[in-house]
């Protein structure tokens, strides 16, 4: 038997896609910020990032002094299933 799928079908929440406008290949990269006019300190909003905009979207974040943490989307992952525990 075989099963038609779609490519929305692939990236659903089980493959995460990047956040730049226009993309839909798979997330690798999580970049942590916070606006620290809107934000306690604390507190981190997430964009994910594919290979090739990792690097234009953490300097668009930069820039503004947002961009506080980049880790490979596995890796953050694991930091929050060790955070539930």
């Amino acid at each position: 038997m075989t099963h038609n799928v779609s490519v929305s079908d692939e990236t659903s929440d089980e493959n995460p896609i990047c956040s730049a406008k226009g993309c839909r290949a798979d997330a690798v990269w999580v970049l942590a910020w916070n606006n620290p006019n809107v934000h306690t300190p604390t507190r981190r909003k997430t964009w994910l990032a594919c290979a090739e905009h990792r690097e234009h979207l953490s300097q668009f974040l930069g820039v503004r002094g947002f961009l506080k943490d980049v880790v490979t989307l596995a890796e953050w992952e694991s930091a929050g299933s060790a955070a539930d525990r």
